[in-house]
């Protein structure tokens, strides 16, 4: 350091400790996501509940009763479709959503519209990622190609950034993200989805290649829109347990917004017994 300034911190200083935990994470999300089933409802149930830890310890100060509801939500998203179907699920949220937006009101008084996300942020992925892995013969390869779609698109969307840089994207709530970031993530998704096209067989693999990049979109606006949230609550991270990647809402912020407009996708083509197919074949 010279002049009583500090040395900027190194370009590439996080990728070291990213790779490490990609690398411990990755296949035990694959195993979960291969084994399907209750163990598959579980896992993202868990998922769930971290990112209503998160969400609740940011927004609502950690009060306990706003983490019962979230967590309830989240739980109900994951493993009520199991029992009483897609739409008991969502009325379940509903409830519990209309509850923790009543207890805010009550609590907190006026405030940000923060408040009245949270429910609905935690709940609806993990209902996304059930109805999708559920499809009996093309669930596996849905969630597969979704997670594959986001990782490409971030691992893309990272070195575009660094070495291309250029203008910023929205330097008002992520001052790191570019627009050669955002292109790097659709080429990364389609790419990606190219590749499951081909070792699949598909025939619609260019309109599969279409969506996936604007997919893309998608993931790069639930990373603006956990960065929104952040900034206005002056936090850095969400939390503190993936090493590199700060808390799970920190990492799965683009899965999760990528999967819950994929199965809406999925739904509106096939059905919800059929999601997964409704995805992936054009």
């Amino acid at each position: 350091m010279t002049g009583g300034q500090e040395a900027p911190a190194p370009k590439w200083g996080d990728l070291g400790v990213r790779t490490l935990s990609a690398a411990v994470l990755i296949p035990a999300v694959l195993a979960d996501v291969w084994a399907g089933g209750i163990w598959f409802h579980l896992f993202v149930a868990l998922i769930g509940i971290l990112m209503a830890l998160e969400w609740v310890t940011i927004v609502h100060r950690g009060s306990p009763v706003q983490f019962a509801l979230h967590a309830a939500g989240a739980m109900c998203g994951a493993l009520l479709p199991l029992d009483v179907g897609l739409m008991g699920g969502l009325i379940a949220i509903a409830v519990i959503a209309l509850l923790s937006a009543a207890v805010a009101a009550y609590e907190e008084g006026g405030g940000p519209a923060w408040r009245y996300l949270g429910v609905v942020y935690v709940s609806l992925p993990p209902v996304a990622f059930v109805i999708l892995r559920d499809d009996p013969v093309h669930g596996i390869a849905a969630i597969l190609l979704i997670m594959l779609m986001v990782w490409a698109a971030d691992t893309l969307a990272y070195f575009a950034g660094r070495i291309i840089g250029g203008p910023r994207l929205a330097p008002s709530i992520s001052p790191k993200k570019t627009w050669a970031g955002l292109a790097g993530a659709m080429a990364g998704s389609a790419l990606a989805a190219l590749a499951v096209a081909k070792a699949m067989g598909l025939q619609s693999a260019m309109v599969l290649v279409l969506i996936a990049a604007a997919l893309a979109i998608v993931e790069q606006a639930g990373d603006l829109f956990k960065s929104a949230m952040k900034r206005h609550y002056g936090v850095k991270d969400s939390g503190r347990l993936i090493p590199g990647h700060g808390g799970v809402i920190d990492r799965v912020d683009g899965l999760v917004a990528v999967a819950t407009v994929a199965a809406i996708i999925g739904v509106a083509r096939a059905g919800v017994d059929s999601a997964g197919a409704g995805l992936l074949v054009w």
